[in-house]
């Protein structure tokens, strides 16, 4: 699947982004910032370390998603609906 990001991540590749993004250091910086482009690209190269060749846009655009599929899923549960449901919701739940 090809998406705007380039080839579709790997649920090791996801693992691996959700890994660098529950360190501390790495929330804290997203936490108060829109111009994110220097942390994306740190977590870019933290990929690169496991082998992984994503550069900065591609990480921030999986963020996003991620961050807002979760969002929609957690909202759901919230409102009583089981329907919706994702596949890296429990550990998101524990980053956000």
């Amino acid at each position: 699947v090809a998406n705007e990001g380039g080839k579709h991540w790997t649920v090791n590749e996801v693992r691996a982004l959700i890994r660098i993004w529950s360190d501390k250091n790495i929330q804290q910086q997203l936490e108060g910032t829109v111009r994110n482009k220097r942390i994306f690209e740190q977590v870019a190269a933290r990929l690169q370390k496991f082998g992984i060749d994503r550069d900065w846009k591609q990480c921030r655009t999986k963020y996003k998603n991620l961050k807002h599929e979760y969002k929609s899923v957690k909202s759901a549960q919230d409102s009583g609906s089981t329907s919706k449901s994702m596949k890296f919701f429990n550990e998101l739940d524990a980053i956000l």
